[in-house]
This record gives C-alpha cells, structure tokens and sequence, in this order.
C-alpha cells in the first residue's frame, strides 16, 4: 500500500509485532529509503503482513536482508524502531549471515557488475549464428573469425572478470588477484596442460599437474581469490613495511597459484563437472521432466537471489560439451514472466500500473525480469502464478525437442532464443519457439480469465497539509550528466517507480546541486549518499546518488547544507568522489524522485541527454 503515514512509532511497532518481537531481531538498518532488517526466524506471513501495512510500499528480500521500502520518511520510522529493540543498529556482519545468505551474496557481488558484459557478448554470437545462416559462405572470412573472437573473448577470460569484482567482494588486492588469476589462461599453462592431456606426466615439486585448463572456468578463480583474501591478511602484518610492497604480491603468488593449478583448480572443476553431470543426468532421463521443473521454478530462484549459482553448472557444460540445456529453459521461464508483465498490461484499467507493466516488459525482452517480478507480478500475484504455470507448460512441450543453447546467453530471454539454431541438431530451436510461445501467450490468456489480482482503488489516503494549487513547476538538473529513464536504474525498486516517478542521471561532475528553491528536509549523518528538498508548492524531491551507495562507510559523501537550510536554485548541496564509488562496485546512475508523485496528474520527464544545471529534466502538472 501506499497510504501516507504520520504515526511512526505504530509503524515501527507494527512492522516489529509481525517480525516475532525484540528477541528475534538481528540488526536494523536503513538507506535513503528502505529499513533493512535481519532476523533470526522470520515469520512465514510477516512479508505479505508487513507489505498491508499503510505506509510500507513494499517489502524486498535481498542478500538475507528484509528490506521494507517506506521511502523518505523511513528515517523516523528507523529511529521509532531502535527505540523497541535493544541493537546497536548495525548492519549485519557476515558472521550474523547464514552460510546459503552468504553465498548468495556473494555470486551476486562477483557476477552482477560484469553480466552485462556476457549479455552483450552472447548476443553478438546470436547475430552471429542469424549471419551465417543468412550467408553460409560468411564463416570462411576473416570478418567472421574477428567478430567470432571478440565474442568470445570476455568468456575465455571470465577468471580475469571474476578477479577484480571477487577482489572487491572479498576486499583483497585487486592487482595481486589479477595476475594470479591471469596465470591461469595463460597460455603457457595451456600447453602444459595439453601435454598433459596427451599422455605425459608432468609435476610440480614431485605432485602430478592435473590437465585442467581455466579459461571460462568460475569457481578455480573464486576459490583463488576467496583463499588469497585470507593470505594477505595473515601476511600483512608480519611482512616488514620497507619490503611488503614486493615480498606481499611475490609470496602471494608463490603460494596461490601453485596451490590452484595442483589442489584447487582441479578440485572445484570437478565439483562444478560433478553437478553438471547430475543435472545432465536428469535431461537425459527425462528432458520434458528437466524442462518443466525449471520452466516452473527458476523465476523462484531469481525472488531469492541464488540464480547466480547455477553460472557454474552452465559454464562448465559449455566448456565439456560446447552446449547447454539449462539455459533453453530458463529463457522460456524468463519468458513465461515477460507474458505475465504484458497480460497484466492488456488487462489493468489503472493508469500507473499499466504503465509501469509496460516498461517492464520491454525491460524483460532483454532478459532482465528484476523489474516485472518486483514491479507488477509478485505484488499482484496472480501475474507471477501464470507466468510460473506457462513457463512449467513451455518448459515440458520444448523437453521433448532436446532443446540446447550453443552459445552462452548472458541473460536468457526473447532475444537470445536464436542461441539455441544449430544444424547439427535441427530439432533444438523447434521447442525453444514452442515453448517460448506457450510461455508468452498463456499469462496474457490465463490473465484476460481470471484477471490481474488488483483490488479496487480506495480513497482513504490521508493529507497532512492542504494542498498548494499551481499550474506547473519546472525541476531543474540537480547534476552535470546524461538523462536516463528510472527504468535504466539497476534496482526495481527505484525502476518500477515504487517511491515515484522521475528521472536517473549518469553524473559526469562529482556536485550535486539545488535544482529548485526550497528547504533541505532529508540529510543522511552516517552515509550522506543522499538529500531531500521540498519546493514552496510541496513538491517532494530525493536525490540519491549512486545504488547501494548506503554501505559506503567512509567519507564517499560530504554535504554542504545543513537540514531545514533554505536553499536557491543552484546553490552546491553535496559533493562526492566519484573514483571511489566506482571502485566499491556501486553504480553511480542516481535517481532523481517525486516522492509524492500521487499528488500530482503529470510529471512529463523532459528528454534531453546531456544535461546542465540550467537544464529542466521534469515539469510537474496538478
């Protein structure tokens, strides 16, 4: 629901009666706009309750936290809820973190900054595959082997990727991971390990060297990384200062390296082969079986946020058979939500919501079903129900074509279903269509029967202040920068409009500044990752720079303005480092929010790319 709300010390309590109590309370903390908690044992309903209560928009599970989205004013709810519990209010430790939460966490922090990456680089080998089968005679020119290796080339060098976000992740350094990793794909590790493979024992100080090769593998250089995280900081304070700038990276690589390539580089390739296997195991015992238990469920995996776990499983049937099933069912799962997000489009009478639907079923062509899930299906249910039963039906039907994917589909959706063309096995994209199509058709049918889930519109929102009527205000630029839609903003939350509509601005100047006159009315002490005016029309606007940028503990943030400051169009509100932000992995996109966008008929976002503080990016009509 999104009712105002006044009385925060209910809400605290409401949120906490629901959540089991004080005792069962981990640790609380907030960001600009959400509570996140942690707690021991969360009550089964407590999401479906928590998300009833006026006030809460709605309510995420992300990375082992709840987090309650509440928007600006989640800061008086946040100081009413640590006055019921007795915690520091410190955001949880890793210890605090089941071992399932901690994982999680982490495939998500190693994979998610570079996925794009893959995405990219799969659908040039889709074009690719379209190409040729266009023009036969096109695989034979050198054009085609240069498009062919760049395509390849950010899965042949995946340890590389994976050494600079697990460098972070597991904050070690970045350039002693990166060349340990390196030295796995090298090139020179790959004869040894083709002689190997040929039949010659080879050994390093008397250990047989096993013909394990690297390139695209995953868990080797995580495990490396994980490992050498560990390592530094045994040696750190143990090296002498005068010499540790070389003997720390010289004894590091010394160590881990060789330890990879003889203990774990074999052992977590056999693992993931292992796991491979078994999953292949069931394909081939039953295909339509396979097909139907991820068509049905893998949209499950991506609300809890496992999904990068099977990356692994996929990239090691890639590298042992040049082929892979998974990723054909998942894409018709991934589907199955796309024809939810648009049914509910076809069917809605709300304005907001279909728009909202809208955009994230164009956001779901691209694979990307964050938006639709969070956004419109799970919210209403039903939507989320349809799209699991098609992608289940889809799933079952392409089982009995042994459907595959021949290249490796960085986010399976519409536009990758070309990866699963091959002449060798004719039948593959046969079920891939059909099960694609029974995926997107039957949310949109199974949507105009039973309808949407949306309940009827109330009227009980209650106003604080009476309302000053205008015929439109102009909401200049806060940032130098490009303009972007929310839908462009990597968090669901903030890209389905939850906390209101507005824009996203890529900044290319680390100022922030007053893009109306007004009164500073949201100031963050600890984090200062964003700030809050209001306009003398009652205009409410956030500004929150960067995603995630609330668990930057050092000093990324500096303000200058103080809270309630009257301020004028123009005047320097904040200022941040922009090179260390990037560096802790947080995109710096920053989203520009109508907070109490329902109080107005049109907010009309002003297209203009490049942008200056003199520019307008939004014009708000009552």
């Amino acid at each position: 629901m999104t009712k105002k709300v006044r009385d925060y010390d209910k809400l605290a309590a409401q949120i906490l009666q629901e959540l089991g109590g004080e005792k069962n309370i981990i640790s609380a903390a907030r960001c600009a706009t959400r509570l996140r908690l942690v707690t021991q044992n969360q009550p089964a309903d407590a999401k479906q309750k928590i998300s009833a209560l006026a006030g809460v928009i709605t309510v995420v599970e992300k990375g082992g936290q709840l987090q309650i989205v509440i928007g600006t004013h989640v800061d008086k709810v946040y100081d009413a809820f640590l006055k019921l519990v007795n915690i520091e209010g410190a955001a949880p430790s890793e210890q605090k973190m089941s071992v399932l939460n901690r994982i999680i966490a982490t495939m998500s922090a190693v994979f998610a900054p570079f996925v794009y990456i893959l995405a990219a680089a799969g659908i040039l080998q889709g074009i690719l595959i379209l190409t040729c089968l266009a023009y036969p005679s096109f695989n034979t020119t050198t054009t085609y082997q240069v498009l062919s290796f760049m395509s390849w080339t950010p899965f042949h060098f995946l340890p590389i990727l994976i050494a600079i976000t697990a460098s972070k992740h597991f904050k070690c350094n970045l350039y002693i991971a990166l060349v340990c990793c390196a030295a796995l794909v090298s090139p020179d590790w790959g004869a040894i390990a083709s002689s190997i493979k040929s039949g010659e024992n080879l050994y390093f100080l008397g250990i047989p060297l096993s013909e394990t090769v690297y390139s695209s593998s995953v868990l080797p250089p995580l495990f490396l990384v994980w490992l050498l995280s560990y390592l530094e900081r045994f040696l750190e304070p143990r090296i002498n200062s005068v010499i540790k700038p070389l003997f720390l990276p010289l004894i590091c690589m010394l160590i881990m390296i060789p330890l990879t390539i003889v203990f774990i580089g074999p052992i977590s390739s056999h693992a993931a082969s292992f796991i491979a296997d078994s999953y292949n195991g069931l394909v081939a015992l039953s295909a339509p079986l396979a097909g139907s238990v991820i068509g049905g469920v893998w949209e499950v995996f991506v609300i809890f946020g496992v999904h990068w776990g099977i990356t692994p499983v996929v990239m090691a049937n890639f590298q042992m058979y040049g082929h892979d099933s998974f990723q054909a069912f998942q894409t018709i799962s991934v589907i199955g939500q796309v024809g939810a997000a648009l049914g509910f489009y076809l069917k809605s009478k709300n304005h907001e919501m279909k728009g909202i639907s809208l955009s994230a079923f164009i956001t779901g062509i691209f694979g990307i079903t964050e938006p639709a899930i969070y956004g419109v299906n799970l919210r209403f249910k039903k939507p989320f129900i349809y799209g699991c039963i098609c992608g289940l039906i889809g799933g079952l039907v392409s089982g009995f074509f042994d459907p595959f994917y021949f290249a490796y589909a960085g986010l399976p959706g519409p536009l990758t279903i070309v990866n699963g063309i091959s002449a060798e096995y004719p039948s593959s994209i046969v079920g891939i269509v059909i099960g694609s199509i029974i995926a997107l058709i039957g949310p949109i049918v199974l949507t105009q029967f039973f309808g949407t889930g949306e309940k009827a519109l109330t009227n009980d929102t209650v106003d604080e202040q009476p309302k000053i009527m205008f015929e439109s205000v102009q909401i200049k630029s806060p940032m130098i920068g490009e303009v972007f839609p929310l839908s462009a903003v990597p968090d669901p939350v903030f890209a389905e409009k939850m906390m209101g509509d507005g824009v996203a601005i890529e900044p290319s100047d680390n100022h922030v500044y007053a893009p109306f006159d007004g009164e500073i009315k949201v100031l963050f002490d600890k984090s200062r990752h964003a700030v809050g005016l209001v306009s003398p029309q009652g205009v409410e606007l956030l500004i929150h720079v960067g995603i995630d940028t609330v668990k930057l503990t050092e000093p990324y943030f500096s303000y200058h303005v103080s809270l309630n400051q009257n301020v004028k169009q123009g005047d320097l509100l904040m200022s941040f480092d922009m090179e260390k932000i990037k560096a802790s992995g947080c995109p710096l996109i920053t989203p520009v929010i109508i907070t109490n966008s329902a109080d107005y008929q049109y907010i009309d976002p002003i297209d203009q790319g490049l942008v200056t503080t003199q520019n307008t990016i939004l014009i708000i009509k009552q």
